[in-house]
């Protein structure tokens, strides 16, 4: 083995991870709201104004892979900084100019936000290995809340403000020059961590049957998400509920959601085997969709919280089985950059699936069934991906 040096200030490094993951999704999700000024100001069509949103997904579902070797050839905390470096440079870019720099901004955004996202797992597994459970259910929260925050504030900010569409955009530079600065004593060398050598042996996680699960896992529980994230506000629309009460019971989802995100990789971690506990997920998770199906408004929004707890439970859930199972930091990163891009190119096929099932039959129903029998998938992957084995 050989060593890497860091400074020894675990709290300072927690600090820092929180910041990092704080960073990774505002970029993302205070576009949405937004793109009614965009489309105004810059004269898009709806179809360019849509790709806004997709193009992230793309970005990270290709960037992934190339993340790991990223990680390996700079070290992961490094790595992160570049990271960080060049959503900032995105930022700044797609508030400069016209569609052109728009979408390149965004593209960029996308690389950082992937190759922060891939090595933050490896780096909590190198640097804090006695704490993953923890530490994963901590970040992914915070980027989950920053995520929710960023969608409610991107309108106050521009109207309210005065800031308009573009500084409203810029404004999260702010958040993440303050976590590169934070950041930026993780990548002096100053104490001894044992880190795998650069010449271990990296197992090829694509002809792993296990790797496989464990991504297709990544990539049902993300698929249900977009998907509901895309659809679910105009399902209650169909059904008689306001627009804003549709987005305020989305809302109440994903504020659920948190509670799942924080807990379920610490009691993960406690068993040697996180099968049945996925298998329990999966239940609740028919249990709430099938919900859905319901007359009445209120049974509606009690499954969604249901769904909601499980959602944001399977989110740092599929984070942790990429560290269980995994022997060694190199596998690791290698495994959450294949993980990562299997599920955003799911995460982009699932609206786009009931989009063309809703052209075709315009049922709503639709909408239950897709989640309903990716629920049985987010089971079965998770059933295996859940054993007690290494990649």
């Amino acid at each position: 083995m050989v060593t890497l040096r860091h400074p020894n200030q675990p709290t300072y490094l927690l600090l820092g991870i929180i910041l990092v993951a704080a960073t990774l999704r505002p970029t993302i999700t205070s576009v949405g709201p937004l793109i009614p000024m965009i489309r105004s100001d810059l004269g898009l069509s709806n179809g360019l104004a849509g790709f806004l949103t997709t193009l992230p997904l793309l970005t990270f579902a290709t960037f992934s892979l190339f993340s790991a070797a990223i990680g390996r050839r700079m070290g992961y905390a490094r790595a992160i900084l570049l990271g960080m470096i060049i959503i900032g440079v995105g930022i700044l870019l797609r508030v400069t100019g016209g569609p052109v720099l728009l979408f390149l901004g965004t593209g960029l955004t996308g690389i950082g936000i992937v190759i922060c996202n891939v090595l933050l797992i490896p780096l909590v597994k190198v640097r804090m290995p006695g704490k993953v459970g923890k530490i994963t259910g901590i970040y992914a929260t915070v980027m989950t809340l920053v995520a929710a925050i960023a969608s409610a504030v991107s309108v106050p900010l521009a109207v309210d403000l005065g800031l308009g569409w573009r500084g409203s955009l810029v404004a999260w530079i702010m958040l993440l020059a303050t976590a590169i600065l934070v950041w930026l004593p993780q990548v002096k060398p100053q104490k001894a961590v044992t880190q795998s050598p650069q010449n271990s042996p990296i197992v090829n996680v694509w002809k792993s049957k296990l790797a496989w699960q464990v991504s297709l896992f990544m990539g049902v529980q993300s698929l249900l998400f977009f998907t509901l994230i895309t659809w679910l506000p105009g399902l209650f629309i169909a059904r008689g509920v306001s627009p804003v009460n549709a987005g305020l019971i989305l809302s109440l989802m994903q504020l659920v959601a948190l509670i799942g995100t924080f807990l379920a990789p610490i009691i993960a971690v406690r068993f040697r085997a996180q099968s049945r506990m996925i298998l329990v997920l999966g239940g609740c998770y028919l249990v709430g969709f099938g919900l859905l199906f319901s007359t009445s408004i209120a049974w509606n929004i009690g499954g969604l919280c249901l769904s909601g707890l499980c959602m944001g439970a399977s989110l740092s859930m599929a984070y942790t089985l990429i560290t269980l199972r995994t022997a060694n930091d190199r596998t690791t990163a290698a495994l959450s950059g294949m993980a990562q891009s299997t599920g955003y190119y799911l995460a982009a096929l699932g609206p786009v699936l009931f989009g063309v099932a809703m052209d075709q039959w315009q049922d709503w129903d639709h909408l239950i069934y897709l989640v309903l029998i990716t629920s049985l998938f987010f089971a079965g992957f998770g059933y295996f991906a859940g054993k007690n084995k290494k990649v």
